[in-house]
């Protein structure tokens, strides 16, 4: 690694440290300002942006991105109208900061409190998506955060003016340089740095495949949430509504094939197979979508490609999935666990002993009945604006919003109490 990049890094963390000192007594009335110059300045930026994306556009087919991550990656009029509006969203949220747990009097008179506080400074790393630079800064702010931001080669340029434009807006509205900050290098090593900055980020956030996953897992010493892995499934019962199946299977993969609550395997109970399969693998190959299928799939759907193992764990983030015939509602929910990411499953079921045991056995922050997997989104959950779906355990499961961004701390009030 470049030593002089090195030390632009180490630079751009003990700024953010100043920064984030200043964000976490902001009121939430100067936060709020911020955030609608962010946006202001953003709309005002539109043809500089959409210039830049189209370097990235120009980049990305080079590189041979797939039809689904150049879409991922594009912006237009009516994207960058909802990064702004995105950012609008954020402003109309109640601020999480100072919120009250709890609150008691112990025996001895002292007063025992809970309250919401920002965690401090967060990395984001993330892939593809130039909207999340918007997106990611504009929670972090609001919940009082500084934000360091490292987005992918492919989306550099996009990068650079989003991050330039939405950091000039909020230091114009009162917060401090720092406050929004882009890693801006392709340097590969300067992102293992990132990892393990530990004197100045407080939490890491990765979004990406499971490349970047394996690089946190073996290099990362901040403490981070592992968010974005989605291989989710939908499992089609012996007691489905095969109408209903259908509709929610199309849904789940075709809606938006490169987003992680897509669906990417197909379940099937062997007792619905060759009444389900034929015409619901007729539709995904009209839609477009290659069809991976286990011998018995291929024996009852016509054009069905040979699965290999690797395919129970892959994230396609394209127009294919993968189809497997199981016996029975326990081997769809071992098959589950043992090949799912944690993101999002679902169960298509009129029988209420089946959903129950779904629901209860398979491991994953969202788990559904007769519902599309797509609906895996802060917004549609009702909680607004989110970083990403965290896949892991501690802290933070599901959908990671404003509350998610906070950590907690305890306010204790005495009189003169001595132990």
């Amino acid at each position: 690694m470049n030593n002089d990049l090195g030390k632009i890094l180490t630079k751009q963390g003990e700024l953010a440290k100043k920064a984030a000192r200043v964000l976490a007594v902001a009121d939430t009335n100067l936060k709020n300002d911020a955030l609608s110059k962010m946006a202001e300045y953003l709309e005002k930026a539109e043809e500089e942006i959409i210039a830049a994306n189209a370097a990235d556009i120009k980049l990305g087919k080079e590189m041979g991105l797939t039809a689904a991550l150049l879409e991922r990656l594009m912006l237009d009029k009516s994207r960058i109208k909802a990064m702004a509006d995105g950012l609008r969203e954020i402003m109309r949220l109640p601020d999480p900061v100072g919120e009250v747990l709890s609150i008691s009097r112990r025996p001895n008179g002292l007063e025992v409190g809970r309250i919401r506080t920002p965690i401090g400074v967060i990395g984001i790393i993330y892939e593809s998506r130039p909207n999340v630079t918007a997106d990611a800064a504009g929670l972090c702010l609001k919940a009082g955060n500084a934000i360091l931001l490292r987005g992918g080669e492919e989306a550099i340029n996009s990068n650079r003016i989003i991050a330039r434009v939405i950091s000039e807006a909020a230091v114009a509205a009162g917060l401090p340089q720092g406050t929004i900050q882009l890693v801006d290098s392709l340097d590969r090593q300067l992102v293992i740095k990132m990892m393990q900055m530990n004197d100045y980020l407080d939490c890491l956030i990765p979004r990406g495949g499971m490349g970047l996953k394996k690089a946190v897992i073996e290099n990362a010493t901040v403490p981070y949430i592992m968010t974005g892995m989605g291989n989710c499934h939908v499992y089609v019962d012996k007691y489905a509504d095969l109408k209903k199946a259908r509709a929610i299977v199309m849904n789940a993969k075709v809606q938006r094939p490169s987003v992680c609550n897509a669906a990417e395997t197909l379940l099937v109970h062997k007792a619905v197979a060759k009444d389900f399969l034929p015409q619901m693998c007729q539709d995904l190959m009209g839609a477009g979508v290659e069809i991976r299928g286990c011998p018995v799939t291929q024996a009852i759907a016509s054009g069905v490609i040979a699965a290999t193992e690797a395919d129970w764990d892959e994230e396609y983030l394209d127009l294919i999935i993968a189809v497997k015939v199981v016996e029975d509602l326990e081997e769809a929910i071992n098959h589950i666990n043992e090949h799912g990411t944690g993101h999002s499953e679902a169960v298509i079921s009129e029988n209420y002993t089946d959903v129950r045991r779904f629901m209860n056995a398979v491991d994953a922050a969202a788990v559904y009945a007769n519902v599309s997997t797509r609906f895996t989104d802060g917004n549609e959950f009702g909680f607004g604006a989110e970083m990403g779906i965290s896949t892991q355990k501690l802290h933070a499961r599901g959908p990671m919003g404003l509350r998610e961004l906070t950590t907690t701390k305890f306010i204790i009030y005495g009189d003169g109490q001595i132990r």
